[in-house]
């Protein structure tokens, strides 16, 4: 198989599936039972957070989380944009990234304390398991990753 995939166990019939990484998002179904996939949440770009969203988006989700702190308005910000899509592109179907805009979304930024941006948050099953403030490069997030997934 040319394309990268990921091997999703459906939970009803408990089939083994081959998804390509490309097609994560198109809502698979199981070969044997047809059934949803689970774990179909999974993104291969970052998802957009509020405080309204939180609890569901990240506390609720059943694995990884990167959670990236910024505002429209930071240029820091801006640069980490490119990166965290690469990120969610190569970690998709083991990694939901995430991003909240601290301005629009007050609470869940003092909720972390949040004082400067950008601000990366790891979440590990509903757990907050590490933070990098600033703006870092690719592998920096690489390690940090390592250390969840």
């Amino acid at each position: 198989m040319n394309q990268e995939s990921v091997i999703i166990q459906c939970k009803d019939c408990k089939t083994k599936n081959r998804v390509p990484k490309a097609r994560l998002n198109d809502q698979p179904v199981c070969g044997k039972c047809k059934k949803p996939l689970p774990g179909m949440t999974y993104h291969s770009i970052p998802v957009m957070v509020t405080d309204a969203t939180f609890q569901t988006e990240v506390m609720a989700y059943p694995g990884p989380v990167l959670l990236d702190c910024w505002a429209p308005w930071c240029g820091p910000c801006k640069m980490m944009g490119p990166i965290l899509d690469q990120v969610a592109r190569e970690y998709a179907g083991r990694l939901k990234v995430a991003k909240i805009n601290v301005d629009q979304n007050p609470m869940t930024s003092a909720k972390y304390s949040i004082l400067s941006i950008p601000t990366l948050l790891f979440f590990k099953n509903g757990q907050l398991v590490g933070n990098v403030p600033g703006a870092v490069q690719k592998p920096e997030i690489d390690r940090q990753l390592a250390r969840i997934l």
